[in-house]
């Protein structure tokens, strides 16, 4: 579905990815774990449009798409819920969800989206009228998933998802995306929390440096040595 090749990405004279190869299959949920700085948030980006690569090479369902600006990547269905939500805060949930569904086909089937979507968040729908800024830290991050699938992506990239929410949200954040995966949406999810973002995986990379250190499935990568000194401080 998704694949990069020789992805190389440079902020300034600064090399962010060097030569980075992965790819995403139909129906997966494909985790990117690393430590803070190690290029995740820079690759998922380059990925979704928003950062320019210098060298390399983006191809999604078959097309070539390296280059191609985030909107028109929206409209053919790669969506990206950045990191920090950016919610639009003196807007409503409302006003918020249905910014997310001016791309491609998407504003044709609002009705009918915005329904499945209150259905998965019913938070959401009680709380259609508020103001953005007045939802919880885990309120917003359920808007901001909610926008991406008003999209209605074929692949929903997650940046840091759970990013400062509670305990008991991070568990339920993580439960919304399996439960999106289940309904046939293809996953690529960035996440602090290496052990669940794995456990929960088809398969993972491990990103260092800007490089590609490590794949494998979810559960080899989980019994890496490495990985497990690493992030899981076992």
């Amino acid at each position: 579905m998704l694949k990069m090749e020789n992805v190389s990405v440079f902020h300034g004279d600064v090399q962010a990815l060097q030569s980075v190869s992965m790819a995403v299959e139909q129906g997966e949920i494909v985790a990117l774990v690393g430590a803070n700085a190690a290029g995740k948030s820079t690759l998922v980006n380059t990925a979704a449009g928003v950062h320019r690569l210098r060298q390399g090479r983006i191809r999604f369902l078959g097309e070539d798409v390296t280059g191609l600006p985030g909107h028109l990547l929206v409209g053919r269905g790669l969506v990206l819920i950045p990191e920090g939500r950016h919610l639009f805060p003196f807007m409503s949930v409302m006003d918020n969800l249905q910014l997310g569904c001016y791309c491609g086909e998407a504003r044709k089937y609002r009705e009918k989206t915005l329904e499945k979507v209150f259905a998965m968040f019913p938070m959401l729908a009680e709380r259609r009228e508020q103001l953005a800024v007045s939802l919880s830290g885990g309120e917003q991050q359920m808007c901001a998933i909610a926008r991406g699938l008003m999209a209605r992506p074929k692949l929903l990239i997650l940046d840091e998802p759970s990013l400062g929410l509670a305990p008991l949200m991070v568990q339920k954040t993580l439960e919304i995306v399996n439960e999106i995966n289940a309904t046939g949406t293809t996953i690529l999810l960035v996440e602090q929390n290496v052990q669940h973002a794995l456990k929960m995986a088809h398969r993972g990379y491990v990103l260092e440096n800007g490089t590609i250190v490590m794949e494998g499935t979810g559960e080899e990568l989980l019994n890496n040595p490495h990985l497990k000194k690493a992030y899981l401080g076992i």
